[in-house]
């Protein structure tokens, strides 16, 4: 026993040794060979373009064509950070932990069948084979149901299996509307006509050919939208019909036009938006943040009476409960949410595809791991983080001293920057007069 002791020990030794010396001759070199022979210049370059930005750069270098990102931009833009609650303390108390919070939301509240949710965050449009495995959509259908809320088709085809898992299932109407029936509008709680979305903005259509062989009206000029809005309508036999586009600096305009044409909702997609594949130049440089989209949406569908009536539904780098309830709080009616509910349902299963793998590879169609999926686990993982985020919202109500969403308003809402206070039409954390002077103070 002694002699392999000794050999293990000397072993062990050696190792430590040689690591020692590998570490020395490493540091050695960092600290005495000059710049354009020293690996250190590989930090100071990666450090002044990002490493991004170098990865990239290889990829055009290799490939020659165009480049697709996806999940969205790596851009940090101004979200919804520096907006802060005021908890009840003094002038009203916070509610116990066991009051009751009402979290449901009616969307489309004017049409002849509006689509009704439990909680005021819907799973966002993302398209089987397109992006998605029908294993993820599956479980994103199925979610959805548990947790009492919609999931959205997305714009690729349309899987009958997820039409019977889903409850509630929001059909997605593209421009080009391949994959479309009168059949699959007549099974619609929700039709959403696509426009756009944060991340490839408008310019989007994919691969699919521009010939389109169905009697179904297209969308190819703004004068369509009318008549389009109406034939919707009928097909779906009265549920709500609604229209999503990224923002943009038009954004009043486009929503003006929208109105006109008679929707029931807005879905309205900020530049943090994520897709399956986006060229960069789309994602990091086209659009406006959500944050200020939201507010600038908000603030006119108030100016003409229209806060109430038309549902609005926002969408783009939503992260956490509190972010949620801040966009509630601005005038928001739901959250959409696309990149989280693809990491809540994949959850645990990612470590089918890690290391050798990007976790994506368990969720997106035609990848080595899709078949691998579970997507029962999927949905169940699904529904536990909507209901948590969904407790969380409700524990911010408490904190507030109401009961409901509805009673959630920007008076709820302090900036901690006077930019912030500007876009958000909210009072400075550090002054009770807002930072423009004659202001008007919002509501929902």
């Amino acid at each position: 026993m002694l002699i392999p002791s000794l050999g293990v020990l000397g072993g062990l030794a050696g190792l430590r040794y040689m690591s020692a010396q590998t570490v020395r001759s490493f540091l050695r070199r960092i600290m005495t060979d000059p710049y354009p022979e020293n690996l250190a210049e590989l930090y100071t370059a990666t450090k002044r373009t990002g490493i991004q930005e170098i990865i990239e750069t290889n990829l055009r270098a290799e490939f020659g064509r165009l480049i697709q990102r996806p999940f969205g931009s790596p851009k940090k833009y101004r979200h919804f950070d520096a907006l802060m609650f005021g908890p009840a303390i003094v002038d009203r108390l916070a509610l116990p932990s066991a009051t009751p919070i009402d979290t449901a939301v009616v969307i489309g509240p004017r049409a002849k069948q509006p689509l009704k949710i439990d909680i005021p965050l819907l799973i966002a449009g993302m398209a089987y084979k397109r992006a998605l495995s029908a294993e993820m959509k599956y479980a994103l259908a199925l979610g959805s149901t548990k947790a009492g809320t919609a999931t959205n088709t997305g714009e690729g085809p349309i899987l009958p299996k997820e039409r019977q898992l889903a409850e509630r299932l929001i059909v997605q109407y593209p421009r080009l509307p391949l994959h479309r029936s009168l059949a699959i509008l007549e099974k619609a709680d929700a039709i959403e006509i696509q426009l756009g979305q944060g991340a490839t903005v408008g310019g989007a259509q994919g691969d699919e050919p521009q010939t389109v062989e169905t009697d179904l009206p297209r969308y190819d000029h703004p004068k369509d939208l009318p008549r389009l809005v109406r034939f919707l309508r009928d097909a779906g036999g009265g549920v709500p019909v609604g229209v999503k586009f990224p923002m943009t600096d038009k954004i009043e305009e486009h929503i003006k036009f929208c109105l006109r044409a008679g929707v029931d909702f807005l879905v309205l997609d900020g530049a943090q938006g994520a897709t399956y594949g986006a060229p960069p130049i789309l994602a990091d440089d086209f659009g406006l943040p959500t944050f200020v989209g939201l507010c600038r949406a908000t603030h006119y569908l108030a100016n003409h009476n229209q806060t109430g009536r038309v549902s609005l539904i926002v969408s783009g780098g939503f992260t956490s409960p509190g972010q949620c309830l801040k966009a509630i709080a601005l005038g928001a009616d739901a959250v959409a949410l696309g990149t989280m509910a693809l990491y809540a349902a994949s959850h645990t299963q990612t470590l089918k595809a890690i290391p050798w793998e990007p976790p994506t590879q368990v969720a997106f169609a035609r990848s080595k791991y899709a078949k691998q999926f579970n997507w029962k686990k999927g949905a169940e993982t699904l529904n536990r983080y909507l209901q948590s985020c969904t407790e969380e919202i409700k524990k911010g109500v408490r904190a507030l001293g109401k009961h409901s969403l509805q009673e959630v308003s920007r008076r709820d809402l302090v900036a901690l920057d006077e930019v912030t206070s500007q876009i958000a039409q909210v009072p400075l954390a550090y002054s009770k007069t807002k930072t423009r002077a004659g202001s008007p103070s919002w509501e929902k």
